[in-house]
């Protein structure tokens, strides 16, 4: 397959299984994306390391621990640091994305419920951005 053409793959990490089975769902749609998902914060680095994304879709606020942490675990492991990074979160609403440039501590986050437009425009974003 050429390389130009090679689905990039997404891991989602939320503790909402069914936002993030809607998520896989559409983006896999796109034909643009290979999607994981995983529901469990505490497994959320040995589901990264095994399946290697290019890009983490990734929930703040989960029961047993929130994603700003799972962040830090992420980007200790040598194999993750340049794997980028989007927060999904409810607790932020689209007027304070904006006020904040997109950007929570160096990585781009969206106001849930985001739309498909402004999900892969942002993914692409970041998969094109200089690491």
């Amino acid at each position: 397959m050429n390389p130009y053409f090679e689905k990039k793959r997404i891991l989602i990490i939320d503790d909402e299984a069914g936002f993030a089975e809607m998520v896989k769902l559409n983006l896999e749609a796109t034909g643009q994306y290979l999607v994981r998902t995983e529901n469990v914060g505490g497994r959320a680095v040995d589901v990264a390391l095994e399946y290697q994304p290019d890009l983490i879709l990734l929930d703040i606020v989960m029961p047993e621990t929130d994603g700003t942490d799972i962040c830090w675990r992420l980007k200790e492991e040598e194999q993750l640091q340049k794997v980028p990074i989007v927060f999904l979160t409810a607790t932020i609403r689209k007027n304070e994305v904006e006020a904040q440039h997109g950007a929570i501590a160096g990585h781009a986050f969206l106001a849930k419920p985001a739309t498909m437009e402004e999900l892969t425009a942002c993914i692409e974003e970041q998969l094109h951005s200089p690491s």
